[in-house]
């Protein structure tokens, strides 16, 4: 997982680099690459001038992370190295319509959590979550405002799973949706997201979220909505 990220990315930013015409790279990365610490304050917010610490990583095998770690540094020392102008952006989870009919990893967590699974959900924990349409958007902002710069968190709100289930339990009653998951000994943590919101940008909620996802797993018969009982 660790080289074909990193060479990766490299192989895009060299091509970029062939393009006289080329304005400005935004890439992909994740909130992952700064949430993984062991000094982390549960009082004060992470912002974009946190980094996951590699070598907490490699001792919780986090191949993942470490992974999309390596790859935005490496990809910040390259453009500085050969005067790209780059932007990155980090999503948290990322929820909403599944265009295609194979679900990803992440859908494929999420549609087993509708399903009343728990094993897979629960590793992840608190997590940051934000629409994919929001993630877009943040993409094409930040492509075309002149003023952008380095890192941009991009994540809606930040919830505990206990009190995702809760909401999701409430919204859609007819679901097998879990009623509680095993406490882990996890960091609790938020994110500032207050540089992206200074460019203006407002971000879906996390209702709208799941119910895009959940009308997309609907019409791809991956999920049967029956109707709630009458009061």
């Amino acid at each position: 997982m660790l080289e074909p990220a990193l060479q990766g990315t490299l192989n895009v930013l060299r091509s970029c680099k062939k393009n006289p015409e080329l304005r400005r790279v935004v890439l992909t990365s994740s909130s992952s690459t700064l949430r993984v610490r062991d000094d982390l304050d549960p009082k004060v917010p992470l912002d974009e001038s946190s980094w996951s610490s590699l070598e907490l990583c490699k001792k919780l095998q986090a191949w993942y992370v470490m992974s999309k770690t390596m790859a935005e540094r490496a990809a910040w020392d390259y453009c500085r190295e050969n005067g790209i102008d780059l932007v990155t952006i980090l999503p948290s989870f990322v929820i909403g319509p599944s265009l295609p009919p194979d679900l990803c990893s992440t859908a494929s967590d999420v549609l087993g959590l509708l399903k009343g699974e728990t094993e897979r959900f629960q590793w992840h924990g608190r997590m940051g979550y934000v629409h994919i349409d929001d993630v877009a958007l943040c993409h094409i902002l930040v492509y075309e405002n002149e003023d952008s710069h380095g890192r941009y968190l991009c994540s809606s709100v930040v919830m505990d799973n206990d009190d995702l289930v809760a909401l999701l339990a409430t919204r859609y009653p007819t679901l097998p949706i879990p009623k509680w998951f095993q406490k882990l000994d996890r960091p609790h943590y938020d994110l500032n997201t207050s540089r992206l919101r200074s460019l203006g940008f407002k971000f879906k909620s996390i209702e709208e979220m799941f119910d895009d996802c959940i009308a997309s797993f609907v019409q791809q018969g991956h999920l049967t909505l029956q109707p709630a009982a009458p009061i």
